[in-house]
């Protein structure tokens, strides 16, 4: 069930619901702390109703009776009030601020921890700057929630509470004016609520927008200085900039025209006790000790009662924020384990695909009953123009998504009907856009396998052609990288995959244009060392090079996601109107690059695939 909703006006008792669900998650977490925190808040509201009730034993008793020998008392009393109020409100400061660090923390891991078990279609989807904007903005939103309910619960009510019961007291008459001033306030509140609730969420969504922009710019700062883009982008996230002003602007605008109307309405009532007490003071002569004490009721319990109404406008500013964490918290991944799914039993490797049919819109196929095996051990090739399908297939055996049509088989398991965990941690992968994270060399190719040990990194790396370089770094293996590895090159970057997918030590190895950034050299050094690590490994390689898959044990031909030729490099050869034969005669005996799609047209699709069911046959 989703707690928060999209649209600007929450659902009745929303925000008591989002209430109930933050203390329900966190309040035995932070018991010991609420405790400690509501007997300093109540301390504090004591000690404030205390301030104001002694003013009448002051005034009356030293001023006006002049029992000076009382004033030792009194001066005592004040002090330890102050005293007690001091250390009160430090404690609750600290406890609410160590309980709101936490919590900030604990719904950092959350979100983070959820984000991971959604799938790839999620970010596909979402912008990461904009999501890691607004995660950041929003998680405040649960702290901000408990720390303002807490504080104006146990805190301000209380205060409020007990200046009101020393001013009915004192003055039961006087008191009534509260009665006037109340509801004015709680109208303002209101009105101000609705108009804060609409422009808070304006304001996450634009703020999310600017600092998602301003990542992508700094993370392709390269693109953007070969192109000349900087006026073009610093123009784009000026208008960002200034609608992010203009809403934070018109928040602060909405939400302090509580603060002029308050202001007003206490300068009525304390103008009118004012009034009241000459009045009285000079018809009947009355002691002024409790009017006195009064006035500093009603002066002090201006601060709460503003503090009060001020809490729930931002509370609804809270609200917005809480609810767009749940609302992210709420999603479930579309693409989860089936019911019953166990953990994959992996050995051979041997790799199936049948009649499988896939598309990412679904009147838009990408692939089409594609057939074809993977034999255990040896290695397969997938070659093909550009959007034939190639990197797609690799997507779907891994169950990045789950196809439209047919079945991917690991020796002889369904791989829908297995976790997506345990089919993973059976498959090395190695991406033609290789991404290396925060920390050393080591580090990276370690996330291959964690318990892998220092020596079988360096002998992967070593294997990856990566050693010699790896140890030329300041710090060797401990050196840490730049964001993505800005500090290596290309090349050196994807050697460092190539060593985290040969630590992994798994059954089935995946390389999607593995060698693409490499010079000749080191592509050489590199495919001998992968085709030591494929011995013995069921490898799936995709490769736009053609050179690259000639000693592949077997070669498929995709082209419009359609599998129109399969065979040997030797067997697809032997025939020159292959669409194989044309895309090597095209490369040359170099292989550098492959034809576009219009190549591929030139061979009839028909006449190919019913080359394909003949060799079946």
């Amino acid at each position: 069930m989703t707690v928060g909703n999209h649209n600007n006006k929450p659902a009745p008792g929303e925000v008591f619901a989002v209430l109930k669900r933050i203390f329900s998650e966190n309040g035995r977490e932070y018991f010991g702390l609420y405790a400690f925190t509501i007997v300093c808040l109540v301390a504090v509201a004591v000690t404030t109703g205390l301030a104001a009730w002694i003013m009448k034993p002051l005034i009356d008793d030293i001023f006006v009776h002049r029992l000076y020998e009382r004033a030792p008392v009194l001066c005592g009393a004040v002090l330890v009030i102050f005293i007690v109020r001091g250390i009160a409100n430090y404690g609750q400061a600290v406890s609410l601020a160590k309980i709101g660090n936490n919590v900030v923390a604990r719904y950092q891991k959350r979100v983070f921890q959820h984000l991971m078990r959604l799938g790839v279609d999620f970010f596909n989807e979402t912008r990461s700057g904009r999501l890691a904007a607004r995660i950041n903005e929003n998680v405040a939103g649960i702290r901000d929630l408990m720390s303002m309910t807490l504080r104006s619960v146990a805190g301000d009510v209380v205060s409020l509470i007990g200046l009101i019961g020393v001013m009915v007291w004192q003055q039961p008459y006087l008191a009534a004016s509260i009665f006037v001033v109340g509801p004015p306030l709680v109208w303002a509140v209101n009105y101000i609520m609705r108009r804060v609730r609409r422009v808070t969420r304006e304001s996450v969504t634009i703020n999310s927008h600017l600092i998602g922009a301003m990542q992508e710019a700094v993370q392709g700062i390269a693109v953007v200085k070969a192109f000349t883009m900087e006026d073009q982008l610093a123009v784009r996230v000026g208008q960002l900039v200034d609608q992010a002003e203009s809403r934070y602007n018109k928040i602060a605008r909405v939400s302090e025209r509580l603060g002029p109307f308050t202001e007003m309405l206490a300068g009525f009532a304390v103008a009118g006790v004012i009034g009241y007490a000459a009045y009285q003071a000079a018809t009947t002569n009355h002691p002024p000790g409790d009017v006195m004490a009064f006035i500093t009721a009603l002066l002090l319990a201006y601060d709460p009662a503003r503090r009060l109404a001020r809490t729930q406008v931002g509370v609804e500013r809270a609200l917005v924020n809480a609810r767009m964490i749940y609302e992210l918290l709420d999603l479930e991944p579309r693409q989860s384990d089936a019911p019953g799914a166990v953990g994959a039993k992996i050995e051979r490797g041997e790799v199936r695909f049948k009649d499988v049919s896939f598309g990412y819109v679904s009147d838009m196929p990408i692939l089409q009953k594609v057939n074809f095996t993977a034999k255990a051990g040896k290695t397969t090739a997938i070659v093909g123009a550009s959007g034939a399908g190639k990197t797609t297939l690799v997507a779907l055996l891994q169950r990045f998504y789950d196809l439209d049509g047919g079945v991917i088989e690991i020796d002889g398991q369904d791989i829908s009907k297995v976790t997506k965990r345990s089919l993973r941690q059976s498959i090395a992968y190695v991406s033609q856009q290789p991404y290396l994270f925060e920390g050393s060399i080591r580090d990276n190719i370690r996330y291959g396998r964690p318990d892998a040990t220092d020596a079988e990194i360096d002998l992967a790396a070593d294997q990856a052609a990566a050693d010699e370089f790896i140890r030329q770094q300041p710090q060797g293996y401990e050196t840490q990288i730049g964001e993505n590895g800005a500090n290596l090159s290309g090349g050196q970057r994807q050697r460092v995959s190539i060593a985290r997918a040969i630590v992994r030590r798994a059954p089935i190895l995946l390389l999607d244009e593995a060698t693409s950034a490499l010079d000749n050299e080191s592509e050489a050094r590199v495919q001998q060392a992968l085709g030591e690590v494929m011995c013995g490994r069921t490898t799936i390689v995709i490769a736009h090079r053609l050179s690259t898959v000639v000693n592949a044990d077997h070669i498929v031909v995709l082209d419009q996601g359609r599998l129109i030729e399969e065979g040997t490099h030797a067997s697809l050869m032997a025939d020159p109107h292959s669409a194989y034969a044309r895309f090597h005669r095209m490369q040359g005996d170099k292989g550098l690059g492959l034809v576009d799609d219009k190549v591929a047209e030139k061979v009839p699709v028909k006449r190919r695939a019913r080359k394909v069911a003949g060799r079946s046959a």
